[in-house]
C-alpha cells in the first residue's frame, strides 16, 4: 500500500471520497505540503481510518459507505473534518468555541441536572421561601370587626335544602327561587345542556342537562359597574347541603347592611364544573365550548373576585383551600393572604393540598414533646429548622407542582381564572379532630372576606401571579424557581449541541460559522 501517486491520477479513500490529484504544476502537493519539482508524486498523509488503494478504472461507480454521525467527525489535518471514529479522548469545537473533551459533556449535564435538583429542594427552606405578605392597600388591614349571627339559621336552610333535594331528584329550582326572591334577591335561572364527546363515566350518557339558579344583590352605594360571585356546586347527594345553607343565610344578612359598593351574586350550579363554565359563557356572553343555554340571565357588574365554597357538613374542624385552575393558572396571591389571614384572626385551622402543619408544645419541665393540630388565634410557632417540618412543606410543594401540571381545575374557581377573575375555593372538612367550628364562626370568616374585596378600587394586580406554596404561610416567588428549571432545561440543551443539529454549529472547526468550508464527504453520503 503506497501512498504514491503519479500527478494527475485520483486518490481513492476508503470511504468512497475520490480526491482529484490532478493540480497544476508548480503548485504545492498538498495543503501545507512542500513543492515538489515537475514529475515528482506528491506525498499525501494518511487520515484516521481510510485505506488507499488503486484507482478505479474509468466509468466505475465509488462504493458508497454509510455516513457518520456529524458529531463524530473528528478535525483532520488541515482544519477539516476526517471521517472516520473519534478515538478515546478526542475533542470536538462546540457552538464554535474552542475544544471541549467528549467526557465533558456527560459531566456537565450531570452537574447541571444535580444543581437543578438541588436547587429545588432547597426552595423549601426559609431563605427561598419568605413570608406571605398583603400587597394590595385597600386589603391591608383585618381590624373591622367581622359580624354574623344567623348560624341557626344556615343550619335550618341547609336541612330544608337536603330535603328539597332529596324530593326533586336533583336542585330544588323552585324552592331556591321562592327563598332567593323572599330574601329580596334578583332571582335568575338559566337552563343548559351540553353534549358530551364521550359518554358519562357514571351513568353513561352522552347529553347532560341542568339549571343553574342565582339571585343578584345590588348595592345601594354603586350603579353596577362591579360585582362579587359567592358560588356552590350542588353535587349528588346531600354532601354540600350545608354550603347552600350557609349561602342563603349570608345573603340575608348582607341584605340588611348599607356598606356594600359591588353587587354580590350568589349562585347555585349544577354538574359542578359544567354548570359553571355554561353560567360564565352565558355571563360573559362567548360560546368556546358549544354550551346550549336558555333563558333570561341577568347581569351585574365586572366580577372582580369569586369565592367557591363547599362543606361536607354542618361541622368544620379545617379549611383547605385549592387554588390550581384550568392549565395550571393561579389566583392573585393576595387574595390566597386574605383569606389565610382571616382564618388566623378567628382561630381557624387551615390548611393547602389537604396537609395539616404540625405544632409542638411542652408539656412540661424535661417532658417530651408531642405534635398538636388544634389551632389557635394566634400565628403559629415556626419549626423550619426540623426535619419534619422541611419534609411537610416539601411534599406541600410537590404535590402543588403536581397538580398545576395536570392542568385540570381543583376546584368551581378554576374556571373563572381563564376569564380574568381572581378566585379560589375554600372546602371546609370535618375530620373529627378536637376543636370543632359552627356555621357562625365559619360565616363570619366569610364576612370579612367579602368585606375586605369590597373595599377594592380595582382588580387585583400588585402580588404575585406565578408562585409556589410549601406553606400558607411562605411562598415561592417565579424569580426563585425558574433556575431550578433552567437547569434542568440546560441539560436537554447539552444533550442537542453534542449530538445533533447542523455541523455548521454543531463543529465549530468546520462550520459554516466558524469560517471554515464544508466537507465535500459530507455532501457525498447519501
Amino acid at each position: 500500500m503506497g501512498w504514491l501517486h503519479p500527478w494527475g491520477t485520483n486518490a481513492t479513500l476508503g470511504h468512497g471520497a475520490v480526491i482529484p490529484l490532478g493540480v497544476p504544476r508548480g503548485h504545492r502537493g498538498g495543503s501545507g505540503g512542500s513543492p515538489g519539482p515537475v514529475g515528482t508524486p506528491s506525498v499525501l498523509p494518511p487520515s484516521h481510518g481510510a485505506a488507499v488503494g488503486p484507482p478505479l478504472p474509468a466509468g466505475a461507480v465509488p462504493p458508497r459507505r454509510a455516513p457518520q454521525h456529524p458529531a463524530l467527525v473528528s478535525a483532520g489535518p488541515w482544519g477539516g473534518p476526517t471521517p472516520g471514529p473519534t478515538p478515546l479522548g478526542g475533542s470536538h469545537t462546540l457552538l464554535g468555541g474552542g475544544p471541549v473533551p467528549l467526557t465533558a459533556a456527560p459531566s456537565r449535564s450531570v452537574l447541571s441536572y444535580v444543581a437543578g435538583l438541588g436547587w429545588f429542594l432547597a426552595m423549601a427552606l426559609p431563605p427561598l421561601a419568605p413570608r406571605t405578605y398583603m400587597s394590595e392597600n385597600a386589603m391591608g388591614s383585618t381590624m373591622v370587626e367581622e359580624q354574623f349571627p344567623h348560624g341557626e339559621r344556615a343550619l335550618a336552610y341547609g336541612r330544608d335544602f337536603a330535603a328539597q333535594k332529596k324530593k326533586a331528584g336533583g336542585i330544588p329550582v323552585a324552592w331556591l327561587e321562592r327563598t332567593m326572591w323572599g330574601l329580596g334577591l334578583e332571582v335568575y335561572k338559566q337552563p343548559f345542556a351540553r353534549t358530551l364527546p364521550f359518554p358519562d363515566e357514571s351513568r353513561e350518557r352522552y347529553m347532560v342537562k341542568g339549571t343553574n339558579v342565582y339571585g343578584i344583590l345590588r348595592a345601594p352605594r354603586a350603579a353596577s359597574t362591579e360585582s362579587l360571585v359567592l358560588s356552590v356546586p350542588c353535587s349528588e347527594g346531600t354532601q354540600n347541603s350545608q354550603a347552600v345553607g350557609l349561602m342563603l343565610a349570608l345573603a340575608a344578612y348582607f341584605r340588611g347592611q348599607i356598606y356594600w359598593a359591588k353587587d354580590i351574586i350568589f349562585l347555585v350550579n349544577e354538574h359542578d364544573l359544567l354548570g359553571m363554565e355554561a353560567w360564565l359563557e352565558a355571563y360573559h356572553d362567548v360560546n368556546v365550548t358549544e354550551m346550549q343555554s336558555s333563558g333570561a340571565l341577568g347581569r351585574a357588574g365586572a366580577i372582580q373576585a369569586a369565592v367557591a365554597l363547599e362543606l361536607s357538613s354542618d361541622v368544620v374542624t379545617s379549611f383547605d383551600v385549592a387554588v390550581e385552575g384550568l392549565n395550571g393558572q393561579l389566583p392573585n396571591l393576595d387574595l390566597v393572604n386574605l383569606f389565610h389571614a382571616f382564618c388566623q384572626k378567628n382561630g381557624l385551622l387551615c390548611t393547602i393540598q389537604g396537609k395539616v402543619r404540625r405544632r409542638w408544645w411542652w408539656r412540661g419541665a424535661g417532658a417530651p414533646r408531642a405534635p398538636s393540630d388544634t389551632a389557635a388565634p394566634q400565628l403559629q410557632r415556626s419549626d423550619w429548622d426540623t426535619l419534619p417540618a422541611y419534609a411537610h412543606s416539601l411534599q406541600t410543594l410537590l404535590l402543588m407542582v403536581l397538580k398545576q401540571g395536570s392542568g385540570r381545575p381543583q376546584g368551581d374557581h378554576g374556571l373563572f381564572l381563564r376569564y380574568h377573575i381572581e378566585a379560589i375555593t375554600v372546602r371546609g372538612i370535618n375530620s373529627f379532630r378536637q376543636y370543632k367550628y359552627d356555621m357562625t364562626t365559619v360565616g363570619k370568616t366569610l364576612e370579612g372576606m367579602f368585606r375586605k374585596l369590597n373595599n377594592l378600587l380595582e382588580r387585583l394586580h400588585q402580588s404575585y401571579f406565578f408562585y409556589l406554596l410549601p406553606s400558607l404561610s411562605r411562598f415561592v416567588s417565579i424569580g426563585v424557581y425558574m433556575p431550578a428549571f433552567g437547569f434542568l432545561i440546560l441539560v436537554l440543551v447539552l444533550k442537542i449541541s453534542l449530538l445533533g443539529g447542523d455541523p455548521g454549529w454543531v463543529l465549530g472547526g468546520c462550520g459554516r460559522g466558524s469560517g471554515g468550508a464544508l466537507p465535500e464527504q459530507l455532501h457525498s453520503f447519501p
